[in-house]
Formats: structure tokens, sequence, C-alpha cells
């Protein structure tokens, strides 16, 4: 497989993801960071590291909104419920171990 076509289909995976995400808005970030070590805001996170890279100016916030598909404030007071005490303990865990987490 040459590059470009790697790349092309990187990228579609990765829109298919956040459109995947921006469905599930039932998905709890602290769910996706105890079971998989990275959640949206890593997503985010990445972008701004990747567009820095490329010379491309993109702020959190404008990465945030293209990753949750609406402002992060607005996502939050719409779809973010309150962690358990259980969800909070397990991500302190999590977050404990770098060979779980992502370097986001």
């Amino acid at each position: 497989m040459d590059q470009q076509t790697q790349t092309e289909l990187e990228a579609a995976a990765f829109r298919t993801l956040i459109g995947h995400f921006q469905k599930r808005k039932d998905v709890q970030n602290i769910d996706l960071m105890n079971l998989s070590g990275f959640c949206r805001n890593c997503l985010s996170k990445w972008m701004v590291a990747a567009a820095k890279d490329r010379g491309v100016e993109l702020s959190m916030d404008e990465a945030r909104e293209h990753v949750y598909g609406m402002p992060y404030d607005e996502w939050k007071s719409n779809h973010q419920a309150e962690a358990s005490a259980e969800q909070q303990a397990h991500f302190k865990e999590v977050m404990a171990n770098p060979a779980l987490t992502t370097d986001g």
C-alpha cells in the first residue's frame, strides 16, 4: 500500500471514530479512559499536537468542537454525567499505570 492510500484510509477511520463518538453521547469519557486509556479529550489533544507539528494553528477549543461535534461546555452540560466513586477510583488506578494510558 502506498503512503497516500494509507494516509487516506487512516483519515477515513479517524473520521468514522469521531462520528461514532458523536453518536454515542451516552458513553462517558471516564468509561473510555477506564477501558482504553484514552478519550475524546485525548483525541482533541492529539489533533492539536498534529496541527502544531505541521505549523497549523488549532486551539484546544477548536479541536474539542471537532471531536465532540459541539462546543465542549455544551457537551459537558448536556451529556456528561457525574462520575461514580467506583469510576473515579478505577480512573486513578489507570492513570497511575503509564502502560495503560496514552501519552496524550
